[in-house]
């Protein structure tokens, strides 16, 4: 099956000069992260099979990352497959494997050419081997990229990220003495999946939903989080636009309070 295919030529521009001006004004987030909620939802309305808006979403990526990067975000963390996920059916999740193999393969050569690097957190083992091969193939073959990195968050979830940190903080200490006063936050911090890339500043979440559904439990501290009733494979790059100017005329003041 083919990914579907919106109307769009890969030359067009997301944004006028004037808008990429405007941005300069103020701090763009170097990381973003969204939780692309609404896949499901989006097949259903149009009476399509669901793994239709799944593959429809995995194109709203391709273009959130592309704005994203025109944007001068550095780091895009997605929430693409949660370690819940696993309680759908099994017709669904298949599909996904297939989604996630098939789109890599696609889109390698255009993530080098367009400076996309590929990273993921999350667990990798329980996927099948075709998909754990296609995510190496392509961070691999990505792993010189500059522009902008792509983290998939895949068999993921906030609490089992906890478990895992610690239990890795264990491993490394068991034949230490570890006193209580150095499990400081700064050491959990660098055994965290997201470590390369630090805390995210903006939060997204399509479909409307008001929750941040054990994404990134951690690292959303201070995060400003961005909420939009659109269904991610609605969702545009004049969406994105939109909540990283939302974003900018915040306050951050990192628990100053009011």
């Amino acid at each position: 099956m083919a990914i579907a295919q919106k109307k769009r030529t890969k030359s067009e521009s997301f944004f006028s000069e004037d808008q990429l001006l405007s941005l300069q004004e103020n701090p763009v987030p170097h990381h973003i992260a969204i939780i692309m909620d609404g896949n499901r939802r989006w097949a259903k309305q149009r009476g399509l099979p669901i793994k239709m808006g799944h593959w429809e979403g995995a194109e709203t990526l391709t273009d959130a990352v592309e704005a994203a990067s025109a944007l001068g975000v550095k780091t895009l963390t997605v929430y693409s497959f949660s370690t819940e996920n696993w309680g759908r059916a099994q017709e669904e999740i298949e599909a996904l494997m297939q989604l996630f193999s098939t789109y890599l393969r696609l889109k390698k050569s255009s993530m080098v050419r367009d400076g996309v690097r590929l990273d993921t957190i999350g667990d990798l083992s329980r996927f099948p081997q075709e998909v754990r091969g296609a995510f190496q193939s392509t961070k691999e073959a990505t792993s010189h990229c500059k522009k902008i990195n792509l983290v998939l968050a895949m068999n993921y979830g906030g609490r089992d990220e906890i478990r895992r940190t610690f239990v890795k903080m264990l491993q490394e200490n068991k034949n230490l003495h570890v006193n209580p006063e150095q499990i400081t936050e700064d050491l959990i911090a660098k055994h965290l999946d997201t470590m390369p890339w630090g805390d995210p500043e903006l939060l997204i979440r399509t479909s409307g939903e008001m929750r941040v559904s054990n994404f990134l439990l951690w690292q959303m501290s201070y995060a400003e989080i961005y909420m939009t009733e659109k269904l991610w494979p609605d969702f545009t790059p004049k969406d994105l636009f939109e909540a990283i100017v939302s974003f900018q005329k915040r306050g951050r003041r990192l628990g100053e309070g009011g």
